[in-house]
C-alpha cells in the first residue's frame, strides 16, 4: 500500500531545512515520472479493452444478422413446402383430427379410473395416518396425486375452452374429492416438514429424504409453470399454437415455500416457548437456547447429504433461524414485558450467540441482520442509566430524609445518633453508603466494565454533589442566627450539633484503622468496585478518590470553622464591638470569651472526631484572634496615649495565654501561643514613633507576608496622633518590599 502523502510544510519547518530543496525536487521529479509512466500503462489497457469491447459488438451484430437472414430461409421454404405438397390442407385436418381423437380417448379413460385410482390413493394415506413415524407410501401417494391433479387441470381447461358453466360445475363436483386427498396429503407432509430435526435425531433418514424428492420434483412443475407463464405472457400470439405442449401442472403448487414455512413455524414454536420462561427467569438464557444450536447441528451432520445441493440446505435453515433470533431478540427489547434483567442478558448475548454460530459454520458477516440490530451500546447506556435513575432517586430520598431531620432538630434529647466511640453523627450515612454499595453489585450483575464504570463515575459525581448540598443546607441556615434573623436562638445549639457531626460524618467516611483491618466508607467503596473496573479506569478513579478524601476534610473544616464564626457571631456579638473603645477599659470581655471558648471545647471535645479535636481548638483560637485584630476597625476604636491600652492589650492576651498553654497537647499550645504573639507587632504599630514606622511596618510584613495595607491603615488611624504622613510613609516603605510569599 502506498505511504501517505507528506505535505510540504511538514518537510520544511525550520530556515536549514531549505537546503534539502534541490534533493526534494528530484525525489518529487522521479515520483512524478513513476505516475506518468503508470497511467500510460492504464491507458494503453484501457483503450485495447475498449477496443475489443468493440470489436465484440460488431461481431455480435454480424452474427445476429445472419441468424436473421437464416430465420428468413427457413420461414420460406415452410410456406413453399406447404404448397410443394399436394393436399396438404387435408392432410394437416386429418392428422389435427387423429390426434383430438387420441386426447379425447385418453381423457375418456382417465375420467372413467379417476375415482378407483382415487380410492387407492385414500387407501393409502389411511395407511400412512396409522404409521406417521414411517408413511412408507408417502412418495407413491405423491405420484398419483399429481397424476390425478393433471388430469383435472386438463379437463377443466379444455371445459374452460368450450364455454359451458354447466358441464364446469359439473367436473368441479366430480373432482371434489380430489382436493380432500390433497389437503390430507399436505398435513402428512407438513407433519414431516416440521418434525425434521425430531426425524434426524431419530435416525429416519428414509422419510426425510423421501420429503426432499417430493419438494423438489414439486419445485421443478412451479419452474416450469411459471417459465411457461412468463412466455405466455410476453408471447401472447404465440399462446394458442403451444397449447397442445402445456401438458403437467397448471398452477403453481409452492411446496418449496410450504417446506420453508414449516421449517419457520417449527422455530417460532420454539421461540414461544423460550419467550416465558425467559421472562421468568432471565439468568437462563443460555441454556434456554440450547435447542437453537441442537437443531442447526443436527442439519449440520445429519441433513445436508439427504437433501439437494443446490438448496444449500444448512444456509437455508440458519438464515431462517438467524431471523427469527433476532425477530426473538429485537422483540424482547422492546417487549413491555420484559425487565432490566432479561435486557442485561441481551445485552451479552451477541457475543456468545456469534461464537457458538462460527463452530456451526457461519461467519459473523454472512448472517444479516446483526442479531440485536447493533444496539448493545444503546442498551448499555439504557441500562446504565436505569441504575443511575434508580441511585439519584434513592439520593434524593436520603437527602431529603435528611433536609426533614435537620428542620426537625430542636427536638429534645436531639434527633442524632452517636457511634460507638461515642461521636456525633447524623442517621442517614450508613443507609447512603450501603445503598451505593448495593447500586455497584447490581452493575456488577451486568458482566459488563463499560457499565459497571459508568455507574461508578455517576457516583463520584453524585458524592461530591451531596457534600455541595449538605453545605449549602448548613450555609443557608446559619447565615439566620449570623444575621440575628432567629428568635431567642431557636434551635441554635441543635445546629451546632449538626456541625459537630457533619464533620464526623466526613472523617468517617475517609479514617482507615489498618491496622485493625477497618476501612472507611470511602475505601470499603473503591474496594467494592475495584475488581470490575480496567487497570486504565482505575488510574482516573484513584484520582477521583483522591479529590473526596480531601474535600471530606475540607468539609469537616467548614464545619468547624463555621460552627467558630458562629460562636463570635452569636456568643460574642455583644462583646466584640466594644474592644478598644471606652467600654472596653471598663469590661473583662477577653476573660468571658475565653472561659466560653473553654466551654464549648469541654463539651464537644468527647462527642467530636479525635482528629478533630485539635483542629476544632486551632479554629477556634485563630477565628478570636482574626476577630481581636480586626476590633480596630470598631466606631469609636481610639488608642491614646493618656490611656493605659498596652496594659489592657496584654491582659487580653495573658488571659488568652493563661487558657491555651494549658492543653494537654503541647505542642498544639506552643502553635497557638506562637500564633498569638501577632499582638506583639500590632502593639508596636500602635506604640512605634513616627519615623519609627516604616521599619516596624517593614519587620512586620516580613513575618506575614500576607498582612494586609487596608488593617494596617486602620491601625495607624486608631491612633490618636495619626496624621497622613504617617500613613505615606508606610506605603512607600510597602512599595519599596520584594516579599515572598509564604504560608496564610
Amino acid at each position: 500500500m502506498d505511504a501517505p502523502p507528506v505535505k510540504l510544510s511538514e518537510l520544511l519547518r525550520h530556515p536549514d531545512d531549505l537546503d534539502k530543496i534541490p534533493a526534494l525536487k528530484l525525489e518529487f521529479t522521479r515520483k512524478k515520472n513513476a505516475v506518468d509512466s503508470q497511467l500510460r500503462g492504464g491507458l494503453r489497457e484501457q483503450l485495447e479493452t475498449t477496443q475489443a469491447g468493440m470489436n465484440g459488438i460488431t461481431d455480435g451484430q454480424k452474427t445476429l444478422q445472419l441468424i436473421r437472414d437464416e430465420m428468413m430461409k427457413i420461414d420460406t421454404l415452410c410456406s413453399e413446402s406447404q404448397n410443394m405438397i399436394k393436399d396438404f390442407a387435408s392432410i394437416n385436418l386429418v392428422s389435427q383430427a387423429h390426434r383430438n381423437f387420441g386426447a379425447v380417448e385418453t381423457m375418456v379413460e382417465n375420467l372413467q379410473t379417476f375415482n378407483d385410482r382415487l380410492n387407492r390413493v385414500e387407501n393409502m394415506l389411511r395407511e400412512d395416518e396409522a404409521d406417521k413415524e414411517n408413511m412408507p407410501n408417502l412418495l407413491g401417494v405423491h405420484y398419483e396425486l399429481t397424476q390425478l391433479r393433471n388430469i383435472r387441470d386438463d379437463a377443466m381447461e379444455q371445459i374452460q375452452r368450450a364455454d359451458d358453466p354447466s358441464l364446469q360445475s359439473t367436473l368441479e363436483d366430480y373432482f371434489s374429492r380430489l382436493d380432500e386427498a390433497i389437503d390430507w396429503f399436505d398435513e402428512h407432509v407438513g407433519l414431516v416438514a416440521l418434525n425434521m430435526i425430531n426425524l434426524l435425531i431419530a435416525d429416519n433418514n428414509s422419510l426425510v429424504v423421501r420429503l426432499a424428492i417430493i419438494v423438489e420434483a414439486e419445485e421443478k412443475s412451479d419452474q416450469r409453470v411459471e417459465a411457461l407463464q412468463e412466455a405466455l405472457k410476453d408471447h401472447k400470439e404465440m399462446a394458442t399454437r403451444f397449447q397442445s405442449i402445456t401438458d403437467g401442472a397448471k398452477k403453481v403448487r409452492g411446496y418449496k415455500e410450504k417446506f420453508l414455512k414449516a421449517i419457520s413455524v417449527n422455530c417460532e414454536g420454539q421461540f414461544a416457548e423460550v419467550r416465558g420462561e425467559f421472562l421468568d427467569d432471565p439468568t437462563k438464557l443460555d441454556k434456554m437456547m440450547k435447542w437453537y444450536f441442537n437443531d442447526l447441528n443436527a442439519v449440520k451432520q445429519g441433513m445436508v447429504s439427504l437433501m439437494p445441493k443446490k438448496w444449500k440446505i444448512l444456509k437455508t435453515f440458519g438464515d431462517i433461524y438467524h431471523q427469527l433470533m433476532h425477530d426473538f431478540l429485537v422483540g424482547m427489547i422492546d417487549d413491555p414485558d420484559s425487565s432490566s434483567a432479561n435486557t442485561l442478558e441481551i445485552i451479552n448475548w451477541p457475543e456468545k450467540y456469534y461464537k457458538k454460530m462460527r463452530k456451526l459454520g457461519f461467519s459473523e458477516g454472512d448472517l444479516k441482520p446483526h442479531v440485536i440490530d447493533n444496539r448493545e451500546q444503546e442498551l448499555v447506556k439504557d441500562f446504565r442509566q436505569l441504575i443511575i435513575k434508580f441511585l439519584d432517586q434513592w439520593i434524593e430520598r436520603i437527602f431529603a430524609q435528611e433536609k426533614r431531620d435537620f428542620a426537625d432538630r430542636n427536638v429534645e434529647g436531639s434527633n442524632l445518633d452517636t457511634d460507638e466511640y461515642g461521636y456525633f453523627r447524623t442517621k442517614n450515612l450508613v443507609d447512603m453508603w450501603r445503598m451505593l454499595r448495593e447500586q455497584v453489585d447490581v452493575a456488577a450483575n451486568s458482566q459488563r466494565t463499560d457499565v459497571a464504570e459508568g455507574v461508578i463515575d455517576a457516583m463520584f459525581l453524585r458524592l461530591r454533589g451531596r457534600q455541595q448540598s449538605f453545605q449549602k443546607m448548613l450555609e443557608e441556615e446559619a447565615a439566620r442566627y449570623e444575621a440575628g434573623k432567629v428568635p431567642e436562638l431557636e434551635g441554635f445549639q441543635a445546629l451546632q450539633d449538626w456541625l459537630i457531626a457533619t464533620a464526623n460524618d466526613q472523617m468517617a467516611c475517609i479514617d482507615d484503622n489498618e491496622e485493625e483491618g477497618r476501612f472507611a466508607y470511602l475505601s470499603s467503596f473503591k474496594q467494592k468496585f475495584e475488581p470490575l473496573a480496567t487497570p486504565q479506569y482505575m488510574e482516573r478513579a484513584e484520582n477521583e478518590i483522591a479529590l473526596l478524601r480531601e474535600s471530606y476534610i475540607d468539609l469537616s473544616t467548614w464545619c468547624l470553622s463555621k460552627f467558630a464564626s458562629l460562636v463570635i457571631a452569636v456568643d460574642f456579638g455583644s462583646v466584640m464591638p466594644t474592644f478598644f473603645t471606652p467600654k472596653w477599659y471598663e469590661t473583662t470581655a477577653m476573660k468571658q470569651m475565653i472561659i466560653t471558648v473553654e466551654e464549648y471545647i469541654g463539651d464537644y471535645q468527647q462527642v467530636l472526631h479525635h482528629s478533630l479535636v485539635d483542629i476544632f481548638i486551632q479554629i477556634l483560637a485563630d477565628e478570636l484572634l482574626v476577630q481581636y485584630l480586626g476590633s480596630v476597625r470598631n466606631k469609636g476604636a481610639k488608642f491614646r496615649r493618656t490611656e493605659p491600652f498596652q496594659d489592657k492589650i496584654f491582659n487580653d492576651v495573658a488571659t488568652a495565654f493563661e487558657y491555651f498553654r494549658s492543653l494537654p497537647n503541647q505542642d498544639l499550645s506552643g502553635e497557638i501561643t506562637q500564633t498569638w504573639r501577632v499582638t506583639e507587632d500590632f502593639n508596636k504599630l500602635l506604640t512605634a514613633p513616627k519615623e519609627q514606622l516604616p521599619d516596624v511596618f517593614e519587620e512586620f510584613k516580613t513575618k506575614y507576608w500576607d498582612l494586609q495595607i487596608t488593617w494596617v491603615e486602620a491601625v495607624l488611624r486608631s491612633r490618636d496622633d495619626f496624621e497622613r504622613a504617617m500613613l505615606n510613609s508606610v506605603k512607600a516603605r510597602a512599595a519599596q518590599m520584594d516579599v515572598v510569599r509564604g504560608h496564610p
